[in-house]
């Protein structure tokens, strides 16, 4: 089962939905919803390759690699921290 909060973005509220992969992969790599949220809220750095977007955000003295897809919500496809 996905896991759906909101972020806000200046007036606007996007639903944010983790599929199960994500929580799987947040799980076993230590990585805290809060974490992800402030990498799509406040991003480091942002890509776009096709349809996904990935944020980047340094988490202590790691950068944290968030892939999304955006459409009327943000749907978390993974996470992992580059080395």
């Amino acid at each position: 089962m996905a896991t759906v909060i909101k972020l806000f973005f200046a007036e606007i509220s996007m639903k944010v939905v983790f599929t199960l992969h994500a929580e799987e992969q947040m799980a076993e790599r230590k990585i805290v919803k809060q974490w992800v949220e402030e990498a799509i809220k406040q991003p480091d750095f942002i890509e776009k390759e096709g349809g996904k977007h990935y944020s980047m955000k340094k988490i202590n003295s790691h950068l944290l690699k968030v892939v999304y897809v955006k459409e009327n919500y943000i749907k978390v496809v993974t996470c992992y921290f580059i080395k």
